[in-house]
């Protein structure tokens, strides 16, 4: 077993990995447990692994969600605490959040205005909500506006993963998750690009040392900068956020629908971001074509045609003008110098952002 931990004063919590403790969960989280039903939320997604971890736990309730990005909604908000609400939960009480980054963003931010605030436990079903979204608190809904505008920092109590539910993933979502992976390598840390480089295509395969090793050293990026930036204060943790800003403009032209998986999004905007730092003249073409060129070797789109994107640059420039990361009508930006060079730049005009935009295949 690995254990990272997030350390964050009297909120700290650790990250469990270990292979086979889904079907070990009611150990693990033995210390949480209040002598009361368990509540799980998951999604139709999930069933089997439902199933393992209601074994492993005993008495539980279980609310069963619509898989996608539309279950991040007010109208399923609104179901959620209505639903948690009759079955009696207390604040002392945790809720488990059992699935993808969906789940764990609707428990989360549910759990964070559910009595003023109750316990979560995050328990992570698909790569991407391993390696990035059960880890640091960030929970959130969607709007008609845009991405994760409505949401509440909420730190969980423990988050288990196991590797093992991965076997199960579809190959799309795995390679969606795979993005927020070499994510961490092109943000500072250009060995473990190499290292993704290498071994990408045994992660895919199954490998069992490989996916664990891409989820703990994933991990332990974020608790890092998490543990040294929560709530983006310094813009330490704004480093995450690296394909971000080109990617949910991306996802909101395609509707926020499995048209354009979130981490297929992230993944274009990665190469966009790498692309843009290129034209602009910091960082070296060879290195934006590197990128771009490792992520389509494991299937990801590396640019909006790729992407399925066709839409103009004004129009897209449009959709981060709802960025939540808009400050005095100023969008910051994540470019980068090289690989492992990523930093943030507030001085980007929109309007040049735009005209790159124009020049990329469709």
């Amino acid at each position: 077993m690995t254990n990272v931990p997030v350390a964050l004063g009297d909120r700290s919590y650790d990250v469990r990995i270990e292979a086979g403790i889904l079907a070990r969960a009611g150990e693990a989280l033995a210390p949480f447990d209040k002598g009361r039903r368990w509540v799980i939320v998951t999604d139709e997604n999930v069933l089997p692994h439902l199933a393992t971890l209601q074994a492993s736990l005993g008495p539980s309730d279980a609310i069963v969600l619509k898989p996608g990005e539309g279950t991040k909604s007010w109208g399923q908000l609104e179901a959620l605490l209505d639903r948690l609400l009759e079955l009696g939960v207390e604040r002392s009480d945790h809720i488990i959040a059992l699935g993808g980054g969906v789940i764990g963003d609707l428990v989360g931010f549910a759990t964070s205005i559910l009595k003023r605030g109750c316990s979560f436990v995050q328990v992570p079903t698909t790569l991407l909500a391993q390696v990035d979204s059960s880890v640091g608190g960030k929970t959130a809904i969607n709007t008609r506006a845009g991405k994760n505008l409505v949401g509440a920092f909420h730190q969980p109590s423990v988050v288990l993963i196991d590797p093992r539910v991965l076997d199960t993933l579809p190959a799309r979502d795995l390679r969606a998750g795979y993005a927020e992976v070499v994510k961490y390598g092109l943000i500072d840390d250009f060995a473990f690009f190499e290292w993704c480089e290498a071994n990408a295509a045994a992660l895919m395969a199954g490998d069992p040392a490989a996916r664990e090793h891409a989820i703990a050293h994933s991990v332990g990026a974020k608790a890092r900068i998490v543990a040294a930036d929560e709530r983006e204060t310094t813009g330490t943790r704004a480093l995450l956020n690296l394909g971000h800003t080109f990617g949910h403009a991306l996802e909101a032209e395609a509707g926020f629908s499995d048209k354009l998986l979130h981490g297929e999004g992230v993944a274009a905007g990665m190469a966009l971001a790498f692309g843009f730092s290129a034209a602009r003249g910091i960082c070296p073409g060879q290195d934006a074509e590197r990128v771009a060129a490792h992520l389509a070797a494991v299937g990801l789109p590396n640019g909006l045609k790729a992407a399925g994107i066709t839409a103009s640059g004004a129009r897209l420039v449009e959709h981060m003008l709802h960025d939540k990361k808009m400050s005095a009508g100023t969008l910051p930006f994540l470019l980068a110098r090289g690989i492992g060079q990523t930093y943030l730049d507030k001085t980007v005009d929109l309007a040049e952002v735009a005209e790159f935009l124009d020049t990329q295949p469709r």
